[in-house]
């Protein structure tokens, strides 16, 4: 397979770089509208209770339980005409949008719950008509558009604070775009020490980003996506392509220094780095995809794009780029900053000696290494989590300041309450009441609504909590009520119920997930190292680096450490999806640099190495590699530290600090330490193993001594 790229990028060069230059421009037409395709939310279980509750309500020609909320400014208190006809204004305008099936208002309510505890501010809420996402998001349009010019209107609710989120999003990707590429640029000078080698991670990454948008758009166009994937392409994108560039790049520029040919050199470089690539995009690709198997679509779609991300990437550099170098050849050093050396193998650097201070005291090391990375896991024993509302926009969005208000300004939790739909016909409404006086009796319920009769077969009522809709006690409330004996056929849905569902939810689909990513992470390295010691440690140590990751994301998020300098507000938790999103991308990228060393390793020892002079030796001609790559990735998803979404910073700090760690502290401590304390015992693996890797994967491996470079 190496030989023909390799031949496919030789001979066919031109052919293959005009390819790639007609695919961005297909990509960028039809994949750069992408953000503005996607859908936002995606954060419940369609099949959950909660869910159910919901479209049943809908269909029995209830109104959703999502709309909009206007908050309205009544200095004058309810009383005052003044107050009342501007009540009345909003609530007909509210009225004329087709999408809206019920308005309410404090006037026809009556409820003091409406007004605020000062009396200045009311609020009028409009329920859609189960139209579905887009015609929601379109009405919301026409009703902000409408009350444009009304200063003592502020409009909230659902789908304003969805459609704010999608803004922000946009804006934050544009910014981390803008921030990432020219730090980017000006670390790769320092990398390669050259301008055009600095440039060619760029156009691997900025090529894997659109032509990933553009699968995206085919995707969507099938199974509708969320925006929030939008975020992880970017950052995941750009920092693979980035990543799988340097490895090609830096072993080309290595033999052709070593005096080959241009296409030997290209050969070569195939043969060892592009095989490193091939591991690496696949253990990163499933562990991606395994988040397409949870059912709700913030997950599913960040597993589809990162998936496709990697692959993109991965395809990119082993075809695109060895054209590019091979049309470049030695020009690839044009406009160096200086000329550079190659290293030769006697050469024994400061990684080389690091492995063997390292490998001379391997207990010390093992067990310190391992101590600080449970002790930073603590943490994360006391995690707390969220959802998403309207608190992860920042201030300036009205749905924010809508939702502070009604936090803060009015009797609590009116407009989150759990809602129970009933099959129930008008002849058991003796059923109905006693239901509905049982549930006002569980704690947690501060009171109940009177029952609505949604259709022939169908009733609904609403229990408003008395704590917050996201504390145990209102979790525990939902769990109550849900287990009361009652021959109507109910379920139960609202904010509440829903939190609760998606706990369930993550937790039920969590072991699969995890047993997608160990058995790809084991059969990869396996097929890496034709071990099956390493792949099993290698497990165990991202599952200490996760542990520790997590432990410092609950000290700054949750805890609300560094507020002021990464410029967010803590929520006192952490989302909810958030820990599994980042624990399959870190444990992808963590097997990613973990390849990248061992494939290396195995090089040296194949060719007759010693164990400990072969782990001195790939960690001296990797180490460079695997800390430059690391910065440059974090710097690449680390961007988005900069965004406004609290829970998009979490996920770029998140990324950023997971590399940082499993590439210094796990790759120059805890992997030689450990390698050396076992010996020959890394290579072994069970006779049937072995035949199998003969068979299977030893074509794979490189067929004749390599040249002395320093790269992967």
């Amino acid at each position: 397979m190496f030989r023909w790229l390799t031949r496919l990028a030789d001979r066919r060069r031109w052919t293959v770089i005009t390819a790639s230059v007609v695919l961005a421009g297909v990509a960028a037409v039809f994949g750069g509208p992408v953000v503005g395709q996607l859908s936002t939310g995606g954060f419940t279980d369609p099949k959950a209770d909660s869910s159910i509750a919901r479209t049943r309500a809908a269909d029995a020609g209830g109104a959703d339980t999502t709309g909009v909320i206007a908050l309205v400014q009544i200095p004058g208190g309810i009383q005052s005409a003044a107050s009342q006809a501007e009540i009345n204004r909003v609530a007909a305008t509210l009225s004329g949008d087709r999408e809206v099936a019920v308005v309410v208002n404090p006037l026809t309510t009556h409820d003091p719950a409406m007004v605020s505890s000062d009396g200045r501010l009311t609020y009028v809420v409009a329920f859609w008509k189960p139209v579905g996402d887009s015609a929601e998001s379109a009405a919301a349009k026409r009703v902000q558009s409408a009350l444009a010019g009304d200063h003592s209107v502020k409009l909230g609710g659902y789908t304003i604070a969805q459609a704010d989120v999608q803004t922000q999003v946009s804006h934050d990707l544009a910014k981390a775009e803008e921030l990432a590429f020219p730090i980017l640029f000006v670390l790769l000078v320092l990398v390669f020490r050259g301008v055009i080698a600095a440039l060619l991670p760029l156009l691997v990454g900025g090529l894997t980003i659109i032509v990933t948008f553009l699968g995206l758009s085919i995707v969507n166009n099938f199974d509708p996506l969320s925006i929030f994937a939008v975020n992880l392409v970017t950052g995941l994108g750009l920092g693979l392509g980035i990543d799988y560039s340097l490895l090609v790049l830096s072993r080309f520029r290595e033999e052709l220094g070593a005096g080959l040919t241009r296409s030997e050199a290209l050969r070569r470089t195939m043969m060892t780095a592009g095989r490193t690539i091939l591991f690496s995009s696949l253990t990163v690709a499933a562990a991606a995809g395994s988040l397409s198997v949870f059912p709700e679509k913030f997950l599913y779609s960040m597993g589809i794009g990162g998936a496709i991300g990697t692959l993109v990437a991965a395809t990119v550099s082993l075809t695109v780029l060895p054209a590019v170098l091979a049309a470049l050849g030695h020009n690839v050093d044009r406009f160096s900053l200086r000329r550079r050396r190659p290293q030769q193998a006697e050469h024994r650097g400061a990684w080389y000696r690091i492995a063997t201070f390292v490998m001379r005291r391997p207990v010390i090391v093992a067990v310190a290494s391992a101590a600080i990375l449970i002790l930073a896991g603590l943490p994360f024993t006391r995690i707390a989590f969220t959802s998403v509302d309207a608190t992860v926009l920042p201030e300036l969005y009205t749905s924010r300041q809508v939702d502070y208000a009604l936090r803060h300004d009015f009797p609590p939790f009116h407009l989150a309450p759990v809602t129970v739909i009933a099959n129930a016909t008008p002849q058991q409404a003796s059923d109905v009441q006693l239901l509905a006086q049982r549930i006002g009796k569980v704690p947690g319920v501060a009171l109940v609504t009177p029952p609505r009769q949604l259709s022939s077969s169908v009733v609904q009522m609403d229990a408003v909590l008395a704590n917050d809709p996201l504390s145990p006690a209102s979790r525990d409330a939902v769990t109550a009520i849900r287990g009361l004996s009652t021959p109507l056929n109910t379920v139960v849905g609202g904010p509440t119920a829903e939190f609760v569902d998606l706990q369930a939810s993550l937790a039920r689909t969590l072991p699969l997930a995890f047993a997608i990513i160990a058995v790809f992470t084991l059969v990869v390295l396996f097929a890496a190292t034709g071990s099956a010691v390493l792949p099993v440690k290698a497990l165990l140590m991202n599952v200490l680096s996760l542990s520790a990751t997590f432990g410092i994301l609950v000290l700054i998020f949750q805890d609300g450490r560094f507020q002021s300098i990464l410029g967010y507000t803590s929520q006192g938790a952490l989302e909810s999806t958030q820990p599994i999103l980042l624990f399959a991308l870190a444990f992808g990228l963590s097997t990613d640099y973990g390849v990248f060393l061992l494939t290396r390793i195995k090089e040296s020892h194949d060719h007759g190495a010693a164990n400990s002079v072969a782990v001195a030796t790939g960690l001296e001609r990797t180490g460079r590699i695997i800390t430059a790559a690391a910065v440059l990735f974090c710097v690449a998803i680390g961007s988005f530290a900069t965004s406004d979404i609290i829970f998009i910073k979490e996920l770029g700090v998140g990324t950023a600090l997971a590399v940082l760690i499993d590439a210094s502290l796990v790759r120059a401590l805890l992997v030689p330490a450990l390698m050396a304390l076992l010996g020959r015992w890394n290579w072994w693996a069970p006779g049937p193993l072995r035949r199998l890797y003969q068979r299977a994967f030893a074509h794979l491996e490189a067929a004749e001594p390599l040249t002395t470079s320093t790269a992967a």
